[in-house]
């Protein structure tokens, strides 16, 4: 069991973005590990990006939204309208484009 109070900005690292993956604005990523598991398989965390727009390709992953809103566009199927309290599931492989609204923070599961 694992009991993290509260992350203060300060305690997130740097996750630098690829400068192909920044369609506009400057966004800034900022994430922390709380807990990976033996394998390296199984990863849990924080992650938090500043407003801007993004593209990506997602891993398997559950994550809740903590704080801040984001449109999510999955290239092929759903936009995704995402605030405190929305979860969510990408699958592997998908091709995102994340428009980020006001800062957000998520609680994330990656299975690799």
């Amino acid at each position: 069991m694992v009991n993290i109070p509260g992350i203060a900005d300060a305690d997130l690292e740097p996750e630098p973005l690829d400068p192909a993956q920044i369609v506009s604005g400057e966004p800034v990523v900022t994430g922390k590990v709380l807990w990976e598991s033996p394998d390296g398989r199984q990863i849990r965390g924080t992650w938090q990006i500043t407003p801007g727009v993004v593209t990506d390709t997602e891993a398997n992953e559950l994550f809740v939204v903590v704080s801040g809103r984001a449109t999510i566009e999955v290239e092929g199927g759903s936009v995704l309208e995402v605030g405190p309290g929305d979860a969510c599931v990408l699958r592997e492989g998908d091709r995102t484009q994340w428009t980020v609204h006001e800062t957000l923070r998520k609680a994330y599961h990656i299975s690799l």
